[in-house]
């Protein structure tokens, strides 16, 4: 019998899948100019996507960055998300180096991208990553943009080299002045702030005094941020509130990262006497340079923070900052160790009920803990992961192993820190007091 073959009529057309398409746009800057550019890429991308009827929009991702870098753009990171998730088929972008900077950076996205079957579109370029010869065509290109970045880079770092050789700054944006009409003026009420600095250093406070100081007034910084110690610190090593100028202590490294480094003698420094007008005259910054200097040889434990053991080790029960070494000073002389919460260091008991835990008790309880005769730093490192202050008078020691030591401690009696001096000078005050008392009797009689 002969075999019969039928051909059946195929399935209905299926309308194909719309593709789920997104578009990532970066600006370099803040600056007028360049907002207005990401709100019209925006929105130029907005309609592009919406108005193809095979296209389903997934959002226009958008960053705000100084940089090409993968990780200093949020919304990048976002989008790299999503597609990952399923949620993207397809992105847009207006050319290679809005992309990415470094050509390694972008082969590395693109390839990651195309394993998940996501294609990326670089419009100037006309490339589709997923094409035959995207790959080749992204590496030759991207290798140019990388080129041309760099000699755009070294073009502006030219300039304002140039421009340090004939003392001429490029930024100026401190407390107490402002640049207007190309000159620098003074701000009377930031200038005050700046004085007060000054003088309250030189009477003998702190700079975390003063900043707290600052703070309780409710005094905000230039760009109205909270006061930090480091902010006092520049401020009192700056040579501009004396009227002088120190072009480039600081140079950025490449072209890429963008990342600021301290000038240790790497390039020239320029040093331009008399710029401006100072809000400190020359001899009070120099006594307060001076002061500094003397400060910084009194301390003496002002070493690498590296070197202290339990640095980053304390961790705050209370609010979950870790704890920093500070070293008192009482009179003439320098206390002991302690350890304290930075929150509490910073702003106060107000944010943080914590209390100070001497050097010695943390030494001794870890060498309870750790089961050895006196404390070894080494051993220290290797065993414990952290000491946890759940409250006062307590500390929870994390091991290596995943056990927990909860220990608690007290500070010795003020009785048995003293000396025979110290005595005697109590002993002298509670004998006048009693005499002043007995004084003060006998004229009311």
């Amino acid at each position: 019998m002969q075999r019969e073959v039928l051909k059946l009529s195929g399935h209905k057309n299926v309308p194909p899948k719309r593709k789920k398409v997104a578009a990532y746009v970066r600006v370099s800057s803040g600056k007028d100019a360049m907002m207005h550019s990401l709100s019209a890429q925006i929105s130029y991308y907005s309609k592009l996507i919406q108005d193809n009827p095979n296209w389903q929009y997934g959002g226009v991702y958008a960053d705000e960055a100084r940089t090409g870098t993968k990780d200093s753009r949020p919304e990048f990171q976002r989008l790299l998300e999503n597609c990952k998730q399923g949620k993207i088929d397809m992105v847009i972008t207006k050319s290679i180096s809005r992309f990415a900077r470094n050509t390694l950076i972008i082969l590395e996205i693109v390839r990651e991208l195309k394993q998940l079957g996501i294609d990326v579109y670089f419009e100037k370029e006309n490339i589709h990553s997923l094409s035959e010869d995207g790959e080749f065509m992204l590496t030759l290109l991207s290798s140019f943009a990388q080129e041309e970045s760099l000699s755009v880079s070294e073009n502006c770092k030219w300039r304002i080299r140039d421009k340090f050789k004939q003392g001429i700054f490029t930024h100026f944006c401190m407390h107490g002045y402002k640049f207007e009409n190309n000159q620098v003026k003074i701000i009377p009420e930031e200038a005050k702030i700046i004085k007060m600095i000054f003088e309250d250093y030189l009477s003998g406070m702190g700079i975390n005094a003063i900043t707290r100081k600052l703070r309780e007034n409710n005094i905000s910084t230039k760009d109205s941020c909270i006061w930090q110690e480091n902010t006092v610190k520049r401020i009192l090593r700056n040579e501009k509130y004396a009227g002088n100028l120190l072009l480039q202590k600081t140079f950025v490294t490449d072209h890429i990262n963008k990342k600021k480094r301290k000038n240790k003698g790497e390039l020239p420094m320029y040093y331009v006497k008399e710029n401006h007008k100072p809000i400190i005259d020359v001899d009070t910054f120099q006594k307060v340079q001076a002061e500094i200097e003397h400060r910084t040889k009194m301390y003496g434990h002002r070493e690498n923070l590296n070197s202290y053991i339990f640095t980053s080790k304390i961790q705050c029960g209370l609010c979950g900052k870790n704890y920093k070494r500070k070293i008192a000073k009482s009179g003439t002389k320098y206390e002991k160790p302690v350890w304290m919460c930075s929150t509490l260091n910073n702003y106060g008991k107000k944010y943080c009920p914590s209390s100070r835990i001497p050097e010695e008790i943390l030494e001794k309880l870890s060498a309870e803990v750790l089961k050895i005769t006196k404390f070894d730093k080494q051993i220290f490192k290797n065993k414990v992961i952290k000491i946890v202050v759940p409250s006062k008078g307590k500390l929870k020691f994390i091991l290596n192993d995943g056990n927990e030591v909860l220990k608690t401690w007290e500070y010795p009696s003020r009785r048995d820190s003293w000396t025979e001096e110290m005595r005697d000078k109590a002993r002298n005050s509670e004998l006048n007091r009693r005499k002043d008392e007995e004084k003060c009797v006998r004229h009311e009689q």
